[in-house]
Parts: structure tokens; C-alpha cells; sequence
């Protein structure tokens, strides 16, 4: 059978990702404000230099609960509990702090753990890593999973360029990257858990994702990831083909068909 040429690589590359093609390049500019919503210098450095000492915690914490640290505390889930709500004080001092409410979702993911949208079955077993609570009720569950969603679409809604030609920051394009990378990583595995019988979406019925199927929560990760790699995230941009349903199907139908016609079947 003759291997694939280029121009046929390439052509099933567009087949496999519909949404890829020309896209605007972005401009990254290292003069413009690190956060586009606070525009004073000092400002800003107070803000980050708290944001980072308890960033600095919550790695500390992860040394300690990888046997990596002397621990010098009794519940890491109790630490994570304190850093999370000085991240509360902190975004309700400074609500269009992006990057606050990108790390506020992350430790909520670590601590609820990543397939917080769906309730599965108790007589089946998550396959995920182990969260850090273990027993958390329902309404705290909830509450997690509202605060997630709300604070990466915030972050992302922030930090956005106005337009595709608008320049952006080094410090915005990271925080947006890992917004995007963080949601569409949840609505992937959300995807995944829903395909399980009797699974069922934990989110509050005023949310777009709350009337979601597989289908969407599929291509809104692909979505995202793509973003998240446009904005410089390479794990994302590696990952946008795959969860893509749609593209994975087309890819598979036109590798099957070039196969056979190589091989002189049809």
C-alpha cells in the first residue's frame, strides 16, 4: 500500500480538526498592563505579590501530600480549605482579578476533584485521582461546581481580547491559556463521565452547560483547547483533535477510505 503524501496529510489534518485554518496571528505585547483590569503598577504588584504568597502555600501543601516536604500540618484538606478562602478574600477585594479566579478554579478542582459536573452511580467507582475531600456533601458539591464554571468564564470574559487584531499581554495570554485549558479539560472529562449509565449533571439549572449532552460538552472542550493552545498552552493545542468527536469520526472514515483505495479495493 503507498503511504500518504503530504498534500494528503494535510488535507486530512483539516478533516480531522474542522475548525482549524488561517487564524489571525497574536500579538503578544510585553508594554501593555500584565492585567488589562488593573492599569496602576502598584496596584497590581500588591495584588500578584498576595496572590502569589498563597500560591506559594498551596505548592507547599502539594510537597508535604507528596511525601516530597516535612509536613508540618495534621488535614492538607483543611490547608487547601484556608488558601481557597483567602482567594475569596482576595477576588472579592479585586473581582476583575483573572488570575485569582483561574487559581481559585484549580484548587477547587483539587480539592472536589475534576468530574465535579456529574454524579455517577454509587455502585461505580470514579477512575479519577482521589480528591482531597472525600465525603463532601451535595449542596457543597454544587456550590463548587457553580463557583468553577462562574470563575473561568469570568476569567476568560476579562481577559479577552475586544478584538482578534488586539494585542495582549505575556502575563493575560498565560492566565487565559489555562482558563481555557482548565474548562475545556473539565468538560472533557465531563463528556466522558456522562456516557455512564444513570450519570447526572451537577449544575445549577441557570447554566448554559446544565442543558448540555455529550455532544456539546465535546465540542465546547474541543473549543476550548484550541483556544487554550492559541493562547499558548501546548498540552491544549495537542489536545484539540481528541476531543473532538466530529473530527475524530471524519478522520477515521477518510483514513479507511485511502487505505482501500491504495490497496486498489475500490
Amino acid at each position: 500500500m503507498a503511504s500518504l503524501t503530504t498534500h494528503d496529510r494535510s488535507i486530512l489534518e483539516k478533516i480531522k480538526d474542522p475548525e482549524a485554518g488561517p487564524s489571525t496571528p497574536l500579538l503578544i505585547d510585553s508594554s501593555l498592563p500584565r492585567d488589562p483590569n488593573i492599569n496602576d503598577a502598584e496596584t497590581y504588584q500588591a495584588v500578584s505579590s498576595q496572590e502569589r504568597t498563597i500560591i506559594s502555600s498551596i505548592q507547599g501543601i502539594e510537597l508535604q501530600v507528596a511525601g516530597l516536604k516535612p509536613s508540618t500540618f495534621q488535614s492538607s484538606l483543611a490547608e487547601y480549605l484556608r488558601c481557597v478562602k483567602s482567594l475569596d478574600e482576595l477576588i472579592q477585594g479585586y473581582p476583575k482579578y483573572a488570575s485569582a479566579r483561574n487559581n481559585r478554579a484549580q484548587a477547587l478542582r483539587r480539592i472536589y476533584g475534576d468530574g465535579i459536573l456529574v454524579k455517577l452511580p454509587e455502585t461505580q467507582p470514579s477512575k479519577e485521582p482521589a480528591p482531597l475531600d472525600p465525603s463532601p456533601s451535595e449542596a457543597t458539591l454544587l456550590s463548587a461546581s457553580t463557583t468553577i464554571l462562574t470563575d473561568l468564564s469570568t476569567a476568560i470574559s476579562l481577559l479577552t481580547p475586544s478584538t482578534p487584531f488586539a494585542a495582549i499581554s505575556p502575563q493575560a495570554a498565560k492566565t487565559l491559556s489555562q482558563a481555557y485549558t482548565q474548562r475545556g479539560a473539565i468538560y472533557h472529562l465531563t463528556a466522558k463521565r456522562l456516557s455512564s449509565k444513570e450519570a447526572q449533571l451537577r449544575i445549577e439549572g441557570d447554566r448554559a452547560e446544565a442543558s448540555w449532552r455529550t455532544i456539546e460538552f465535546e465540542e465546547h472542550a474541543s473549543r476550548d483547547f484550541m483556544m487554550g493552545g492559541r493562547y499558548g498552552n501546548e498540552v491544549a493545542e495537542a489536545l484539540v483533535v481528541s476531543a473532538n468527536p466530529t473530527a475524530k469520526l471524519c478522520g477515521e472514515m477518510v483514513r479507511e477510505a485511502m487505505r482501500k483505495e491504495y490497496a486498489g479495493v475500490l
